[in-house]
């Protein structure tokens, strides 16, 4: 066990080198999640405690649950997260540079788009960091036909601790767990590397504006500190639109 917790630091510590080294030069980390997985994306930004320097790519056709069934229902949502070439479509809408660094959150590792997203990614020479339950991974068949799954075009794993089926929970007489695991680990992940993260660039001498509440700083700051923040966003995310299309 502590072998396994040193080699999660490690790699921890790594993912947050590479995320640094993309934002200190000016570019971003694309994060992406499917299904349930786009919570995490969210969780790294942009939300209280997070800064700029992250491209949350949340595609609703693949991750609006609410209405669970008619128009926009869950059936449709899982059908896509396994339709081919849908990822290589929302990867064309950036202009992306091998400064840029990926993270792709999936739980099985194996449904189809983010499994192509780190596919294309990795063609485009971007180094893709992968949160994923091994365990539920290693026991699940990957959707593509070569077997490969997300794992194999990750440069960094990292595992949410999440087991098998990722519900956690046995009640007596019920026949299914309950309360699924992925999502606390995953949190968990996501918000070490940000914090490793931020120490990294403060210590490189850009300290990154991360967004708080008018109850810490008072109303006047927080607000300023909210459109600047948001105003670096718009200026990275600028870049990536460029020169859109130019290499085909």
């Amino acid at each position: 066990m502590v072998e396994v917790v040193a080699a999660q630091e490690a790699a921890m510590g790594d993912a947050s080198a590479l995320f640094a080294t993309s934002i200190l030069s000016g570019r971003m980390v694309h994060v992406f999640g499917s299904g349930h997985s786009r919570m995490m994306v969210e969780e790294m930004w942009p939300r209280y405690g997070s800064y700029p320097g992250w491209n949350p790519i949340v595609e609703l056709s693949l991750s609006f649950h609410n209405l669970v069934v008619g128009a926009n229902g869950q059936r449709q949502a899982m059908f896509l997260e396994n339709v081919s070439g849908l990822a290589e479509q929302i990867l064309r809408n950036f202009d992306y540079d091998t400064a840029d660094s990926a993270l792709i959150i999936s739980s099985s590792g194996c449904s189809l788009v983010p499994v192509e997203m780190a596919e294309g990614f990795k063609r485009r020479g971007i180094s893709v960091v992968a949160i994923v339950s091994q365990a539920h991974a290693q026991a699940s068949a990957s959707k593509r036909s070569d077997g490969k799954k997300l794992m194999d075009f990750a440069t960094i794993v990292l595992d949410t601790g999440a087991p098998v089926g990722d519900a956690l929970v046995h009640i007596p007489g019920m026949e299914m767990k309950v309360a699924p695991g992925s999502t606390v680990g995953g949190a968990m992940l996501i918000n070490c590397m940000k914090a490793e993260t931020a120490k990294l660039l403060t210590e490189a001498g850009q300290p990154p504006l991360a967004l708080v509440g008018a109850v810490v700083v008072g109303a006047e700051r927080s607000a300023e500190i909210f459109q600047a923040a948001y105003d670096e966003h718009a200026h990275r995310l600028a870049k990536l639109y460029e020169n859109v299309g130019s290499a085909g």
